[in-house]
């Protein structure tokens, strides 16, 4: 079988492509080629396609994907998706969080257009694990049944990027469709997993620029409220770190972002150190203002999580063909 051609909806800064295709390193374990290439990619955010852009050498199109028709596209076989999560997050609840009711809850229907219209051979979407209630549990079997009627046989999965190495716990649904005429359900117990924790310790730099530190003056108000404060949320290094958001370049002491205590001081990530987090190679190249990257990289796809969904689903495409 050639190379598996695939279409990037949503792409963001590029963590899902990076896991599709293969064939990086990260903390000294090699990811095979998964032997695919980026036909098309698409995303709303001109910051995060400036970093594709750098690291894959293709413009992402940057237009709504509801001005983009499919026969502009050229042929593929995967279409992947990370469609925007803020309307299904738990942790958006301010507003109250929307589902489908918000219009950026419904892009997953212009995933389904795509997928209706050119019928490539799987997709594999994925969201936050708040998408399964959202809406009193309501709109995520409306999701699974439009890609059911697009002309797939769908299965999902709950999944946590640190059963993967990833030195974060970061809880995805994974949602996977194969084309009706070509074969059943993908079967997600052939997902390998790791056995061992990666520590946040494994991805932490030596020593920091001070800007990176919270002041003192925020040390002590902190500290002074801190029975009724989030306690700035201090990780254990020697665990996976908490979930890193998009948001880390306003993060506060009283947030729910995770930050390090380090002696008596507090400090916030360094993009790179958000970039190790996330399980992207040192070799991905971050673009743009820290704000943006943070906003990027805290968006993205974990890649070494989506690699080991990829390299399975790739494989059994493969049994399928050749079967």
């Amino acid at each position: 079988m050639g190379k598996l051609k695939v279409a990037s909806l949503f792409c963001g800064c590029g963590g899902t492509d990076v896991g599709l295709l293969g064939e990086f390193e990260f903390l000294g374990k090699e990811y095979a080629d998964n032997n695919t290439e980026i036909v098309y990619a698409n995303d709303i955010d001109p910051n995060a396609c400036a970093i594709f852009e750098k690291n894959f050498g293709i413009k992402p199109d940057n237009r709504d994907i509801r001005e983009v028709k499919s026969e502009e596209l050229p042929a593929f076989d995967i279409l992947t998706g990370g469609f925007p999560c803020q309307s299904f997050s738990i942790v958006a609840q301010n507003p109250k969080r929307l589902g489908v009711k918000d219009d950026r809850g419904k892009l997953f229907f212009e995933m389904c257009r795509f997928l209706r219209e050119k019928q490539p051979k799987c997709f594999i979407a994925e969201n936050v694990k708040g998408i399964l209630s959202a809406n009193d549990k309501s709109a995520f079997p409306l999701i699974i049944q439009e890609f059911e009627e697009s002309g797939y046989n769908v299965s999902y999965k709950l999944l946590n990027a640190v059963d993967f190495g990833v030195p974060q716990k970061r809880e995805r649904v994974f949602i996977v469709g194969i084309r009706k005429d070509i074969g059943k359900s993908f079967d997600f117990t052939t997902v390998s997993k790791q056995n061992v924790p990666t520590p946040l310790s494994a991805v932490l730099e030596a020593s920091v620029d001070d800007k990176y530190y919270f002041s003192q003056k925020a040390v002590d108000g902190m500290m002074r409220k801190r029975s009724v404060m989030n306690k700035g949320r201090a990780q254990d290094i020697s665990q996976p770190c908490n979930t890193v958001g998009a948001h880390l370049a306003k993060v506060s002491l009283n947030s729910t972002d995770p930050v390090l205590q380090v002696g008596d001081r507090f400090r916030r990530f360094t993009p790179r150190e958000v970039a190790r987090i996330q399980s992207f190679p040192e070799t991905f190249e971050l673009v743009g203002t820290e704000s943006a990257q943070y906003r990027a990289l805290g968006n993205a796809i974990a890649p070494v999580m989506f690699w080991y969904v990829a390299d399975a689903v790739i494989e059994y495409l493969e049994m399928l063909t050749n079967g």
